[in-house]
């Protein structure tokens, strides 16, 4: 495998913008996920091998195309194993490769497409105590960021000293700590994150946050945080597929109009004008591909050669929906 330069490598170390892609591993570690349409990516290829292989194809034409930074988490199936075993088969240097992973929910699908409950959220120290062996296990060294899951005000996590005190103790070994956030909210969790300390120093490092065209409620938050030396990572750019050409609901017909009409002056598709958007953000260091396929993949990349500017930015106000909405929307999408 040839060996990259490492000075493009670390989007945490250094990296200023423009922002990177990176690739997702929500929809490649488990075999039901809820982006429009996964159930076409996985066809009937949903056995643990199968998955294994999609995702080692996928991990491969990232790796081909550049991309070298991997976001994955405890609750994405095998999402761990896999790339740990990707990492190791491939013989990738730790040095020229950033990862992520994520604690504070428990996969509990069984490997089953319909279930009660895919995963359970459980933001305490012995999670994070138990969660933490379980990806030393899987990553090791090849570990960069450990981020809380979905933090959020309720889940009590920023209140918890117990586990600031671990995480600040992970910290001291050379492991970035991070937050993802989730729901309407993510711009009042963040504020508050910002402010956590300990023992005098800032505990977070990095946040994952929902950005998109649809919804870029939390972008002055992001961008407080970017200016606060924190990285910022976009994930969910494509909202779970409804950036997408598969998004034929009604209520998308006449968004999907204007953002098909500017597509076209670039020759391209939906996926890449929302990527396009979300690469544009000057306080953005990652932005993160969730693509499922090489197919989708590759049209992914078609992100990088569009220059989202002037009339692209001014669409923006057009396209975003209020954000309550938006996240009732995601609410109801349909594991497949």
């Amino acid at each position: 495998m040839p060996q990259p330069t490492p000075s493009s490598l670390h989007p945490l170390i250094g990296q200023q913008p423009p922002s990177v892609l990176g690739l997702g591993l929500a929809a490649l570690g488990r075999p039901g996920y809820i982006n429009l349409g996964h159930g076409e990516d996985t066809g009937t290829g949903r056995s643990i091998e199968a998955m294994r292989e999609r995702a080692f194809a996928v991990l491969d034409a990232a790796w081909g195309a550049g991309i070298r930074y991997v976001d994955t988490a405890r609750s994405y199936g095998r999402g761990e194993v896999f790339l740990g075993d990707w990492l190791r088969s491939r013989e990738v240097p730790a040095d020229s490769v950033t990862i992520a992973s994520k604690w504070g929910y428990t996969y509990t699908a069984d490997w089953r497409i319909k279930a009660e409950k895919h995963e359970v959220k459980d933001h305490s120290l012995a999670v994070l105590q138990r969660q933490w062996q379980e990806t030393q296990t899987h990553l090791g060294d090849y570990l960069d960021l450990y981020q809380i899951h979905s933090a959020t005000l309720d889940s009590g996590v920023l209140n918890d000293r117990a586990v600031h005190a671990e995480l600040a103790r992970l910290k001291a070994t050379g492991t970035r700590i991070g937050l993802t956030l989730s729901g309407p909210r993510q711009a009042v969790t963040l504020e508050n994150a910002l402010t956590l300390q300990v023992d005098g120093m800032r505990l977070f490092d990095a946040v994952q946050a929902t950005w998109n065209l649809l919804e870029p409620s939390a972008g002055v938050a992001l961008d407080a945080a970017h200016r606060a030396g924190l990285a910022v990572i976009i994930k969910e750019a494509l909202a779970n597929g409804r950036l997408t050409a598969r998004n034929q609901a009604a209520t998308f017909q006449a968004r999907r109009q204007r953002l098909e009409t500017l597509a076209g002056r670039f020759n391209a598709s939906l996926d890449a004008m929302a990527l396009a958007a979300a690469l544009a953000r000057p306080w953005a260091s990652v932005v993160l591909s969730g693509a499922a396929t090489e197919a989708q993949l590759q049209s992914n990349l078609n992100a990088l050669t569009i220059a989202w500017e002037g009339e692209a930015e001014a669409l923006i106000e057009t396209l975003a929906e209020e954000p309550t909405l938006y996240w009732k929307t995601r609410a109801e999408l349909v594991w497949n």
